[in-house]
């Protein structure tokens, strides 16, 4: 096994789906699936919990909720990054999960490749959001602009963030594409980017702070 593999803790109620997660990291080398609760309590009460990188926490627990959790998971001797799973991707639930702790959110069925993308995510950045998630929290600050940056720019960071190319972004707007590309540039300089990967990252980790801070 390798030196670097993350250890992972599930917590998640629905017991028909712990052969599912199992099965999931049967053949992974880089990360280990130590432990699988069905209660935030239940995970406080074993031994080997301090052991654990990443917490991967269903919102909708018996007792103590996965939300009300993220608390208790960071008074850990280690503390463990904190991934979210909800059936529903309500706005509220995740602004509360972010302002608890969490560093990712993940609604669910989970696939093995989603699952495992997001567990990436925070293994590199810190942060694991879905799209479908981001375009809620962007959704949500369409009144709270990023104040860097300008009505115009704000408005194309929206569209950007939902998946619009630069010409369905040109033809929304009623500009044109070349107009679209003038901001854009902008928008990178601002955020010290090079590319459109770069800057949705970029945004994403702007709109947790700003989703904390809210």
């Amino acid at each position: 096994m390798e030196t670097n593999t993350l250890k992972i803790t599930i917590i998640d109620n629905d017991e028909k789906l712990h052969p599912l997660y199992r099965f999931y990291f049967s053949d992974e080398s880089r990360y280990e699936l130590i432990e699988i609760h069905t209660s935030v309590n239940k995970f406080l009460s074993h031994s080997a919990r301090n052991d654990t990188d990443i917490i991967v926490s269903e919102v909708d627990l018996n007792g103590i909720s996965g939300i009300d959790g993220i608390p208790y998971f960071n008074k850990l001797n280690k503390a463990p990054k904190v991934l979210m799973t909800s059936q529903t991707s309500d706005f509220k639930i995740i602004k509360e999960a972010f302002k608890k702790g969490a560093d990712g959110f993940l609604t669910k069925p989970l696939t093995k490749t989603r699952f495992f993308n997001a567990l990436d995510e925070l293994r590199q950045h810190g942060v694991a959001l879905e799209h479908d998630v981001v375009k809620k929290i962007i959704h949500s600050f369409q009144i709270k602009t990023l104040e860097r940056f300008s009505k115009k720019e704000n408005q194309i960071i929206g569209l950007l963030t939902q998946g619009y190319t630069y010409k369905m972004i040109a033809d929304r707007l009623f500009v044109t594409p070349s107009a679209v590309n003038f901001h854009i540039q902008n928008i990178y300089v601002k955020l010290n980017v090079n590319s459109k990967g770069e800057a949705l990252k970029k945004l994403q980790e702007l709109e947790v702070r700003q989703l904390n801070a809210a």
